[in-house]
């Protein structure tokens, strides 16, 4: 009789839990280190594969501006990446600075370190008793497989590999695909967090 009931506040009260379960990542020290370290990372990552970033020790230091930097920002260059409009040389490492691509690897970056975030305090603070490790590791796999298929036209970029124009356009649905995925990750892996215990 009251079936209705029972299942109509589930989708609000699963945003409720992801909403106040990421804000929980970004209070707490240790997993707003876990978060930070690990975004920090993937967003060099990202940033390497796309040739964004290189080592150039020796080179001179110098910053080299492109002409209307506002209208070829975004012209892409790829199908995951864009127009860089300048070019920073430190001595040591050499920064082709394409503002799409710095946002695009900002949110990955971001989702990826929430959700390992969150992982890391399903592992520490799991949500029921019996849940430890190995269900924190499992509610990884989600982000960190929807990370590899946003990062796959990179990863091709990365290795040369030559790409028909069929496989191109399949990447173009990859990156929304994987925010999508580490979006749905984020709110799996809230569910496997003791949200009351982890706040103290």
């Amino acid at each position: 009789m009251s079936t209705g009931s029972r299942f109509d506040p589930a989708p609000k009260q699963r945003i409720d839990e992801t909403v106040t379960a990421t804000a929980l990542v970004v209070r707490r020290y240790d997993s707003l280190a876990v978060a930070a370290f690990l975004g920090i990372g993937y967003l060099v990552a990202f940033l390497w594969a796309l040739g964004d970033l290189a080592m150039r020790p020796g080179a001179t230091a110098d910053l080299i501006v492109i002409e209307d930097p506002l209208i070829r920002m975004f012209q892409r260059t790829g199908p995951a990446s864009f127009e860089a409009v300048a070019l920073l040389d430190t001595g040591v490492v050499r920064f082709l600075v394409s503002p799409v691509n710095i946002m695009i690897g900002l949110a990955l970056a971001g989702l990826v370190g929430l959700n390992l975030g969150l992982t890391y305090l399903a592992v520490v603070q799991p949500a029921a008793c019996g849940i430890g490790a190995g269900s924190g590791v499992l509610a990884s796999v989600p982000a960190l497989l929807s990370g590899t298929v946003c990062c796959g036209p990179v990863v091709l970029i990365a290795l040369g590999i030559q790409a028909s124009g069929l496989l191109l356009t399949m990447f173009a649905w990859l990156l929304p695909l994987g925010v999508l995925l580490m979006g749905l990750s984020l709110v799996y892996v809230a569910g496997k967090v003791d949200i009351a215990n982890a706040s103290v």
